[in-house]
């Protein structure tokens, strides 16, 4: 039986803005996302039993319907009156709880396969819109690439990649769960909002020190209350030599921009003491 593999790359946020809560209970969100080479790998293979199953490298990965993955098959599955069953194996990279969106991206991934693989025929649009269905990083995750996020995250607006670049990603060893990051955000007390027009702006110039400067996420405040020790790691890596810094999503995950892989691969020696899942990669901007 074939196996297809399917990649699936982490993001991370350059901009996060909440800006009001919706009258449905959802945040209404302005973020700037882009990919990184950090990734996941998904095989999918085809069964004839009319059953999903999901195993992982990761013990943190559940293997039922909690998963996204699990969920984005069966909702194909149901949709297309599909009676094929699949086998997905998710490779496990991507920290999981990081605010990096690895289910999220797995989930995309499981899509854009599966919809190839039981020849559906479905538009990257269709399955955007399923992906809205799953879950509000999903819909940029089947897109990939740099965009402008708004609504709960399905609209999205392409936008230039970044220039170039090294990041420092690091993970403390908690999860964080997005829910109660949200439950605690109070819109109305944001001090200091990130600019999405200036970074727009930057990006089209591929102004690498006006994104360093531009960089900014509204729930930052409420995930360093709950674990100061996430602003510590933020300062370490400040102090170690990047040129910009920022939690990405609801956390606890903290990326460094450096312009050289040399200054990467010392913040990163730096970080060990501090932190056990440090990576260096590349910025993808677009895939």
């Amino acid at each position: 039986m074939m196996i297809f593999s399917e990649k699936a790359p982490a993001k991370i946020n350059l901009t996060l803005d909440a800006l009001h809560k919706r009258d449905d209970g959802y945040h209404e969100l302005e973020m700037i996302m882009t990919t990184i080479d950090l990734a996941d790998r998904i095989d999918l293979r085809e069964t004839d039993d009319g059953q999903i199953h999901l195993d992982s490298t990761s013990g943190l990965v559940p293997q039922d319907e909690r998963n996204l993955a699990y969920r984005a098959a069966s909702l194909l599955r149901e949709r297309f009156g599909i009676r094929q069953g699949v086998h997905i194996f998710i490779h496990k990279k991507i920290p999981v709880a990081a605010g990096l969106a690895g289910g999220s991206s797995d989930a995309a991934a499981t899509l854009r396969w599966l919809n190839r693989m039981w020849k559906l025929g479905l538009s990257l649009d269709e399955l955007v819109e399923l992906g809205a269905e799953l879950g509000s990083d999903v819909p940029y995750c089947v897109r990939m690439g740099t965009a402008l996020a708004r609504g709960r995250g399905e609209i999205l607006q392409p936008l230039p990649p970044p220039p170039p670049c090294w990041v420092v990603l690091a993970k403390p060893p908690h999860g964080i769960s997005t829910a109660d990051v949200f439950r605690r955000l109070d819109t109305e007390r944001i001090s200091h909002r990130p600019d999405t027009e200036k970074m727009i702006e930057a990006l089209s110039r591929s102004d690498y020190p006006a994104i360093c400067r531009g960089l900014g996420n509204v729930l930052e405040g409420v995930t360093l209350e709950l674990f100061p020790e996430v602003g510590r790691l933020k300062e370490r890596i400040r102090r170690f030599g990047a040129d910009g810094v920022l939690m990405s999503g609801s956390g606890p995950s903290v990326f460094g921009l450096v312009d050289r892989e040399s200054r990467a691969r010392r913040i990163v020696n730096a970080l060990r003491g501090f932190c056990r899942q440090v990576y260096a990669v590349r910025m993808l901007g677009n895939p």
